[in-house]
């Protein structure tokens, strides 16, 4: 297990989640949750790149907060092929909203893998609640490492969206997300000779983050 904050519970729609919070050095500009890989494949949120996505967050001044799905670690509920884990990342979104020191601040989803799914389908539900409820949370960033476009139906997501992936990932292969990708004309950014995990390019994946956030900020 990479060093991390001690973990949380709160309450979750199968029972108790996990959770982990890490803060900025300075006030939080914004909340980012970020969703782990497949449960059943032994997906944590102490995964390598879970770690990287939530230090790229942090490091440009965002509250990044993980959490494991129903069913691991130490939150309650059993898998529920990405229905119920929807649900989990929702329910930790709408407790950390309600932090009055993150009213009206921007909110990011972000996912690995299977979690790229979840955080694709949350993102959907929360722009559909936004459509009917004014004070629904409307996700302004959502980023996605290599998504499981392979063995998940994955929404399709905004132009703006971060989408990450290794050149010779053999999990979910670059033909795959260019097929899911390529309706929408979506750009992907491409990590060359690095596989699903990143194995020696975690750094870089961070600052690919890290850019994109910059300059998200900066409005670009």
């Amino acid at each position: 297990m990479i060093g991390r904050p001690a973990s949380i519970t709160l309450e979750g729609p199968a029972g108790l989640l996990e959770v982990v919070v890490e803060e900025p050095a300075q006030a939080p500009v914004g909340l980012a949750v970020v969703a782990h890989p497949h449960p059943l494949m032994g997906g944590t949120m102490d995964n390598k790149v879970v770690h990287t996505l939530v230090r790229a967050f942090v490091l440009q001044g965002w509250r990044a907060v993980r959490f494991n799905f129903r069913g691991v670690g130490r939150s309650a509920g059993a898998w529920d092929e990405g229905r119920g884990e929807t649900d989990d990342m929702l329910a930790v979104v709408a407790q950390h909203r309600a932090d009055p020191a993150l009213q009206g601040l921007p909110l990011a989803l972000a996912g690995f893998s299977f979690g790229g799914f979840v955080a694709a389908r949350a993102h959907a539900a929360l722009m559909a609640a936004a459509d009917t409820d004014p004070n629904a949370a409307r996700p302004s960033q959502l980023v996605l490492v290599s998504p499981a476009t392979t063995r998940f139906d994955v929404p399709p997501v905004p132009a703006h969206t971060l989408v990450v992936e290794g050149e010779e990932d053999d999990v979910v292969p670059l033909a795959d997300i260019l097929t899911w990708a390529r309706p929408q004309s979506l750009p992907i950014t491409v990590v060359p000779g690095t596989g699903h995990f990143f194995h020696g390019q975690l750094p870089t994946l961070r600052e690919v983050v890290r850019k994109h956030l910059r300059l998200a900020a900066a409005g670009g």
